[in-house]
């Protein structure tokens, strides 16, 4: 499999996962412009993609749903709530392709099998993603909410992942974001901290090729305290990346 994090953070995600000859985007947070250029440089084809996912309601992740099937002709799989709670929060446009999936379930695509697991992060209806395509599995959790049951194991089950380590604790709790929003982020609805990314990563030392950190905040989080927040977790046993907010990963492969 190839893995390409187009951009990541609360500006805008969008992710490329490409399984033999099925190519997928998971989100639609930047705009139409950004992920075509994006996928060019990497040798890729917008037009090509298969199909979009959608993991949760949120505008950072759907704010160009519309944009993205209209212009590029892809399908659209969302469960039933995130688009209905989307569509009440963005003017999608005419949608014409459109395939819901029930969150828990797997869904078929190409050659591929993509499980849906429900998170607790604080959208109507969302998921992570785990793309099997019979030899490999990857996984795409970002906006998990808190280390929930059943996470780790679905991490050990994984060659590679892109998860998120949005925050450092310490900078969280100095930063200039109110109370309010500091406890959400904390709390069961909000976002994994790197130290708590790190230890979802640990279940996984023993098949892990790679991983790349995502979604990580710009006010309370900085790529190289992650790195190494995550290094004196883990050592040296794979590789890390970093998503970039403005800028594409290069293509991370899994044998």
């Amino acid at each position: 499999m190839k893995v390409i994090s187009l951009r990541s953070g609360s500006s805008g995600n969008c992710i490329f996962v490409q399984a033999g000859g099925t190519r997928l985007l998971f989100d639609a947070g930047i705009s139409g412009r950004q992920a075509e250029q994006a996928l060019s440089e990497s040798g890729q084809r917008i037009r090509d993609v298969d199909a979009l996912l959608i993991s949760h309601d949120h505008r950072d992740h759907t704010r160009s749903l519309g944009v993205f099937q209209r212009k590029f002709g892809l399908p659209v799989y969302v469960t039933r709530g995130t688009l209905t709670v989307a569509a009440g929060k963005e003017r999608l446009g005419k949608l014409t392709d459109i395939r819901h999936f029930v969150a828990g379930r797997s869904i078929e695509i190409g050659d591929v099998r993509i499980e849906t697991i429900p998170t607790p992060h604080d959208a109507v209806d969302g998921v992570a993603f785990v793309v099997d395509d019979g030899k490999t599995r990857v996984g795409v959790m970002t906006d998990l909410g808190y280390v929930f049951a059943g996470l780790r194991e679905a991490v050990a089950s994984l060659d590679a992942v892109v998860l998120e380590s949005n925050h450092d604790p310490e900078m969280l709790a100095v930063g200039p974001y109110p109370e309010s929003l500091k406890r959400r982020i904390r709390g069961q609805g909000g976002h994994l901290s790197n130290c708590e990314a790190a230890d979802v990563l640990a279940a996984g030392k023993d098949r892990l090729q790679w991983a790349c950190l995502a979604h990580l905040s710009e006010e309370n989080n900085d790529p190289q305290l992650a790195l190494r927040a995550h290094r004196q977790r883990l050592g040296d046993r794979f590789p890390l990346y970093v998503a970039g907010r403005d800028t594409a990963t290069e293509v991370l492969e899994v044998a």
